[in-house]
């Protein structure tokens, strides 16, 4: 999911403190209050293809004679300071997209509804599994998954032909082409367009090589990015910031595609929508696959994606669940496919496609991680911990010595 520097930790913080009291608990969740209007806050621009969108609302429309269904986009970096306001306020949208990864912050204060006893009304085949974990909390389900759209690599298929170099199989092979594709280009060509704090990137050498950001342990979060498995990770993907990328090391996750547009990188790693982000002159040499693991097959990789959920405090709990049945609907599902989002039905992820780039984001979805389901976790990103965690290996600086001191801030910052 895309995301800017948001104000501060404390938005987050001040969420997590206050929520709870403002939204209640069922006893004083209200029924459909006679409003005419549901209100579906959406993330991004156009994250949702437009045309679901359209079909989305009209489908509401008539099957509700006289209710409207009213979509306001937000910003990602907006979400989390409008909804600490929204989600307790009178006026509160009725629906709302989040990301998968600060899911846990608005489920564990009880600003969304509890959806456990209403799932079987939304299909047999919720997922990815991990979404749903994300949206749960106490046992509670009260964020369902959005859609999925696992990271895999974009190459330029002439770089590869011209450098001799056939698809990687194991994570130390694409290492190699990596850096064999930036040395054989100009001194402002990179093999792997790589920037230093695009940590959703980056974690995949740590997943891939056994590691992990962190693991609860006796209901306490322990950060374990000096573990050696970790360690053994991010050295090998320092090598890579070293030999194989000329991206800016304070250079964040925004747009990777723009410098594969430019002729300027021969990969880059995004989320399968990525795709229709690449002009379309590229299109025949564009290829996909997904990055290979230590021993083959399909690294770990971060899912992009998101969840949704109905706010406790809406007026219009029926017809917002009404809403909920929509999006899971079969065509509503498939249309997500057809659009290259991951769909939370997992029956119509075959269409999605059969080409290579189909194949790459299920066969990386297959293997994919979440960062830590804390409840903090959405603080943990305010304060660029992983950013700035990320961009100090870029620079060369000691990876271990780094781990250890980013371990005691996220675990300052996932137990509070």
């Amino acid at each position: 999911m895309k995301r800017t520097k948001i104000a501060a930790a404390a938005a987050a913080s001040a969420l997590a403190l206050s929520a709870l009291a403002a939204c209640g608990g069922s006893d004083d969740k209200k029924t459909d209050g006679g409003s005419d209007t549901v209100t579906l806050w959406l993330a991004g621009k156009e994250d949702t293809p437009k045309k679901v969108e359209d079909w989305l609302v009209k489908e509401f429309a008539a099957n509700h004679e006289g209710k409207t269904l009213k979509v306001q986009h937000i910003d990602w970096g907006e979400l989390i300071p409008r909804l600490n306001t929204a989600l307790q306020s009178d006026k509160t949208p009725d629906v709302v997209e989040v990301g998968n990864t600060q899911a846990a912050t608005f489920t564990s204060v009880g600003a969304f509804t509890d959806l456990t006893d209403k799932l079987d009304q939304l299909g047999d085949n919720i997922g990815p599994e991990s979404f749903l974990e994300a949206g749960t909390f106490d046992g509670k389900v009260s964020a369902v998954p959005y859609y999925w759209g696992s990271r895999y690599i974009f190459y330029s298929k002439k770089a590869f032909t011209d450098a001799g170099l056939s698809v990687p199989t194991t994570l130390a092979d694409f290492d190699t082409a990596a850096t064999q594709l930036k040395s054989e280009g100009d001194s402002k060509y990179s093999g792997f367009w790589l920037p230093g704090q695009d940590w959703r990137n980056g974690i995949s050498w740590i997943f891939a090589n056994g590691g992990d950001i962190a693991t609860e342990q006796d209901g306490k979060w322990v950060a374990s990015l000096s573990s050696a498995e970790s360690i053994k990770g991010l050295t090998e993907l320092q090598g890579l910031y070293e030999k194989a990328t000329t991206a800016p090391k304070d250079g964040k996750d925004a747009e990777p595609w723009t410098s594969f547009n430019n002729g300027e990188a021969a990969m880059f790693m995004a989320p399968s929508w990525a795709r229709w982000s690449v002009d379309e002159k590229h299109a025949k040499d564009l290829g996909g696959f997904a990055l290979p693991g230590v021993d083959g097959g399909a690294a770990p990789v971060f899912a992009g994606g998101s969840n949704i959920g109905i706010s406790a405090k809406s007026e219009n709990q029926k017809l917002a669940f009404d809403v909920l049945k929509l999006i899971y609907s079969d065509e509503f599902q498939q249309q997500l496919a057809k659009n290259g989002l991951g769909p939370a039905n997992d029956e119509f992820t075959s269409l999605m496609g059969d080409d290579e780039f189909a194949k790459s984001a299920i066969a990386a979805a297959s293997n994919s991680k979440l960062t830590p389901a804390s409840p903090e976790w959405a603080a943990v990103e305010s304060a660029n911990i992983m950013e700035e965690f990320f961009g100090k290996i870029a620079s060369g600086e000691d990876v271990t010595a780094t781990a250890k001191a980013t371990d005691d801030k996220l675990n300052a910052a996932l137990n509070k």
